[in-house]
């Protein structure tokens, strides 16, 4: 009996931890900021470089580069965007309109590249694009072992694309799974006392 109890804990340890993760998809729209707004660390976990939110109307040529949702849609201010994320995330992906050719990369916590990918045109803003080409084309990075930050290129010195609907996906503890494994492991704790 006294090792019974042991058995158990191994066996939930075993069969559980898979189950205590969840994927969890987080998408920003932009919307809620006033015009010109220096995007930087507003969103929890996440730091902005080179990213202005700009409005329709406003600041935003909504005929040439019509946001993929809302009003709001970040451009590259200054130079190549780039997110940093404070905990790693398994993707990252967006919606883009773009003047000049794309490259995303994604960095893991060291810094290494572990992916890319490049946009499908030299231009696809709604008025100019190339033939074929259509506004807010979708665009995704994806690395198993997770990513820290993003880098976003299209003209080295900024002014070349917008980002809407940016979305990523993190891994995060699932609370019914968890409980059910405290609750599996005070059982067997009890279990364990009670005939020990």
């Amino acid at each position: 009996m006294r090792y019974f109890g042991s058995f158990l804990l191994l066996l939930a340890a075993a069969f559980f931890p898979a189950s205590l993760l969840a994927d969890t998809t987080t998408v920003i729209d932009f919307e809620g900021f006033p015009d010109s707004t220096s995007l930087t660390t507003q969103y929890s976990g996440l730091t902005f470089t080179n990213a202005t939110i700009i409005t329709t109307g406003i600041s935003l040529n909504e005929f040439e580069f019509p946001p993929h949702s809302g009003v709001n849609v970040v451009f590259d201010d200054g130079g190549p965007m780039s997110i940093s994320f404070a905990t790693p995330v398994l993707s990252f992906g967006g919606y883009f309109t773009y003047l000049e050719p794309l490259t995303l990369a994604a960095f893991n916590a060291t810094s290494t590249a572990v992916a890319s990918t490049t946009s499908a045109f030299s231009s696809n803003d709604a008025l100019f694009g190339d033939p074929g080409s259509s506004p807010n084309e979708f665009l995704e990075l994806s690395f198993a072992s997770g990513i820290s930050s993003i880098i976003i290129t299209g003209d080295p010195l900024g002014g070349s694309f917008v980002l809407d609907d940016a979305m990523y996906t993190s891994t995060v503890p699932e609370p019914t799974s968890l409980l059910l494994l405290l609750t599996s492991a005070a059982g067997v704790f009890a279990f364990r006392k009670r005939f020990l």
